[in-house]
């Protein structure tokens, strides 16, 4: 790394190694906000298609938790990637390095549907995602911050300001174009286009290499740092931090996840045009670039003058505004809850008051981690920080894999399955399962129906006894233009077999089920059984990839109706204890508890700041805030 230089450049102007830093963040950030963007819709929609034969469809509460696991182990690696940049290889190395894993990741993506088990393409290009993208995080803002010397160090809250500003530059592009490219070409495109930007970053920032201040690897000094008495308060007076920042990590990351799917129940009519449910996320870097600037030259100026300003304030804002955002998603979804279709004009709202928190508390808590780290140890507090977002995603993956309540019929087909010879997939059959007996030729049976391999309906007992009250349900609301009743003035739908009485839910303005506790008679278990149905007004667009795809595969797809339709099917558990707006409620009250427990954290820390120095035996400045 001799060939580099190693100190900062004596000038008080922009660094010259900027603009690369900045064109390889929005490229990097639009492959993987590209790939993060349609990654739920792709496991409830698209994934059970990709093989061969038409397999089950994944749970919208798993999805959002594997979608909060994937989300937290990226921002488990930065950990790691700290570790081989302050230690061994620098900076710019493991930044260079860990972006070619990363771009074999997306490659994998690419692949799924090709060769092989397409879960186990997804698993291992999200694992190599995970690594590159994870493992090059802390060093990419590290190495923002170590392009500024002394006299113009006053620069780099404007440039972790544009260091942001590329981020969602990308996502901007990304959030439009992934959710068009799934919808018409496919997951080949939409995870290979964002893949072939990862390699444009790549480049991009292997160009800039003699731009580059390299600040060398630390080695065994970086320990020895870190187990002084300076490293050892500046990470403790950090931590605590850093816990409640997870916390707003396990609220905003839902925006991607757990808000897609709300999206899905909206009316997506905007400006006249229908727009995906995906793409409503390509709000957020929209109001990220239009807020930058606006917080950055009016609403601190003016904010300041009334009283100090100081990045703990600013968090402290930022959390107390994010509880906002949820209350209005919580309202959004009480709404849905009761068959309404509500603009997307109302969740367009929420994404501006949450991009409001994620100014307040993502940029200021990113500038300020990078100052309050010691020079050998930058990485490794930057990847402390990220670590807020791994802690955040796992808490929300957990509550979501909590909430889940197991089918008692997938459990026993299963179980049927691995008894069948090897090639049961070629015939249509019925497989009987023993129910809640145990025994096969009782009252209480399921029955999987099988065709071609793929999974057919399932029946249920007393199936009849729920189509009955499904048709009730239906009648009621055909008279009402297809909406949906209040759960509260429908009654009388009957009994199931085991004496229970059936109950009417609805889960959105499309979609309501009739169900019972079944022959357990227990609330909320896998035993719970009942119907889905669903409203489709439109005819399917035989031009999507998903409509090509159930051709290929042989589903039966009636492209002739018009008007319409109430399709049901049978399920065996499945729910969720947290649904609708008790899920987003939950989290509502927990970021208002975090939020007032801040302030008096806020009000008795004591900040302290690194900056980058010339001279390397004198190498901290440091000053008290």
């Amino acid at each position: 790394m001799s060939q580099y230089r190693t100190t900062a450049i004596e000038t008080e102007g922009m660094p010259p190694g900027i603009p690369y830093i900045i064109g390889n963040e929005a490229a990097e950030r639009f492959s993987f906000y590209g790939m993060r963007g349609i990654l739920v819709v792709f496991m409830t929609s698209y994934l059970h298609l990709m093989d061969g034969s038409v397999g089950k469809a994944m749970s919208e509460a798993q999805a959002r938790e594997n979608f909060h696991l994937f989300a937290s182990w990226v921002y488990f690696t930065p950990l790691i990637g700290a570790l081989i940049a302050d230690v061994f290889l620098g900076k710019y190395m493991t930044i260079l390095l860990l972006s070619i894993v990363y771009c074999l990741g997306h490659a994998a993506m690419a692949c799924m549907g090709t060769a092989g088990m397409s879960g186990w393409w997804l698993f291992s290009g999200l694992l190599m995602i995970t690594i590159g993208g994870g493992g090059i995080k802390p060093c990419v803002s590290a190495h923002v911050g170590d392009q500024f010397g002394r006299k113009n160090h006053h620069l780099i809250t404007k440039v972790y300001n544009w260091f942001y500003f590329s981020i969602n530059f990308g996502s901007f592009f990304s959030a439009i174009l992934t959710p068009w490219l799934l919808k018409y070409y496919g997951p080949h495109w939409a995870f290979g286009v964002p893949g072939v930007l990862m390699v444009i970053a790549t480049i991009m920032f292997w160009m800039g290499r003699h731009k580059f201040i390299h600040i060398p690897p630390s080695g065994m000094q970086f320990f020895r740092d870190l187990a002084s008495k300076e490293g050892l308060i500046a990470v403790g007076k950090l931590t605590p931090l850093f816990l409640f920042v997870a916390m707003f990590w396990a609220l905003y990351d839902q925006s991607g996840s757990a808000w897609v799917i709300q999206a899905e129940s909206l009316d997506l009519h905007i400006f006249g045009h229908e727009v995906e449910a995906s793409q409503v996320q390509s709000i957020n870097p929209i109001f990220i670039l239009t807020f930058i600037p606006l917080f950055t030259f009016v609403v601190y100026p003016l904010l300041n003058r009334v009283f100090p300003l100081t990045p703990l304030r600013k968090i402290a804002m930022g959390l107390v505004i994010m509880v906002a955002s949820f209350a209005m998603i919580v309202w959004l979804q009480s709404l849905i809850d009761h068959g309404d279709r509500p603009s997307v004009w109302w969740q367009i709202l929420a994404y501006a008051v949450i991009t409001v928190s994620e100014v307040l508390v993502s940029i200021v808590g990113l500038e300020f981690a990078y100052t309050q780290a010691p020079k050998s140890m930058k990485s490794m507090v930057m990847s402390l920080f990220w670590l807020s977002v791994f802690l955040g995603n796992i808490f929300t993956a957990e509550i979501n894999r909590f909430i889940q309540i197991p089918s008692a019929a997938d459990k026993q087909f299963a179980a049927a399955i691995a008894s069948l010879p090897k090639d049961w997939k070629k015939d249509a059959r019925n497989i009987v399962l023993p129910g809640f007996d145990g025994k096969t030729g009782s009252d209480d049976d399921f029955v999987q129906k099988m065709s071609n391999g793929n999974l057919g309906d399932l029946t249920i007992p007393g199936q009849e006894l729920y189509q009955k009250a499904g048709a009730a349900v239906e009648a009621l609301a055909r008279v009402n233009k297809d909406k949906l009743p209040a759960v509260e003035t429908v009654t009388g739908l009957g009994n199931d077999p085991w004496g229970n009485p059936i109950q009417y839910k609805i889960l959105n303005s499309a979609k309501y089920q009739v169900l019972s506790n079944g022959p357990s008679k227990k609330a909320l278990d896998e035993w719970n059984q009942g119907i889905q149905y669903e409203i489709e007004t439109n005819r399917p667009n035989p031009d999507t990839w998903l409509e090509k795809r159930k051709v290929e595969l042989k589903v039966p797809v009636d492209t002739s109706t018009i008007g319409t339709t109430y399709k049901g099917s049978a399920f065996s558990g499945g729910q969720t204890k947290l649904e609708g707006a008790a899920y987003y409620r939950f989290f509502t009250w927990l970021m208002f508890g975090t939020a007032i427990i801040f302030i008096p954290f806020a009000m008795i820390y004591r900040p302290k700041s690194y900056l980058q120095g010339e001279d390397d035996d004198n190498p901290l400045l440091t000053h008290e805030q």
